[in-house]
């Protein structure tokens, strides 16, 4: 049979008379600095270094952002971005259609003019890296004449892609 609660507790008994407990610890602030001083010297120094970081130089307030300067100057100027490029999409008849099929859109590819052999006309690169953006459907019949891309590229390139298939066979490498 279960029995009632607080019967199972032990009997209370006197506590015995004691000095309170006094802590002692601003008495021996002083003295436990000194034994550590390197200690306290280091975190000091830390301290004021990262707030000389902080604080550091300023520019005037005319200066551009880009210019201004925060902690230590960089060693090489920072590079400024190029501007931006504006791109063109040009049509270029490659001589061999075979080559175009290989190309999807996206891909990046170098275009090459192939001078006349028998006149001493080299090979020259006309274009690096351009992307390929399009590839029209060959009309009936005009696969003798070779394959039409459409082509990104800035508006020089253009301009010397155009001149030089009037004078050249057109070739494209894939990069």
């Amino acid at each position: 049979m279960p029995r009632p609660l607080g019967t199972d507790a032990p009997a209370t008994c006197e506590v015995p008379h004691f000095e309170p407990v006094r802590v002692r610890a601003g008495r021996y602030r002083p003295a436990r600095l000194l034994r550590h001083r390197g200690r306290a010297l280091v975190a000091g120094l830390a301290v004021t270094a990262a707030a000389l970081v902080v604080a550091g130089p300023r520019a005037a307030p005319d200066t551009p952002h880009a210019e201004r300067t925060r902690g230590h100057p960089a060693a090489r100027p920072v590079r400024r971005h190029a501007p931006p490029v504006h791109l063109v999409t040009a049509p270029v008849r490659i001589a061999d259609a075979a080559t175009v099929r290989l190309l999807r859109p996206g891909d990046r590819v170098d275009v090459i003019a192939a001078g006349d052999p028998a006149t001493g006309g080299g090979a020259t690169v006309i274009a690096r890296g351009v992307r390929v953006t399009g590839l029209p459907e060959p009309a009936e019949g005009a696969a003798e004449s070779g394959a039409l891309i459409v082509l990104s590229v800035p508006r020089g390139t253009a301009a010397r892609l155009v001149g030089a298939s009037t004078t050249a066979r057109l070739a494209v490498t894939v990069c």
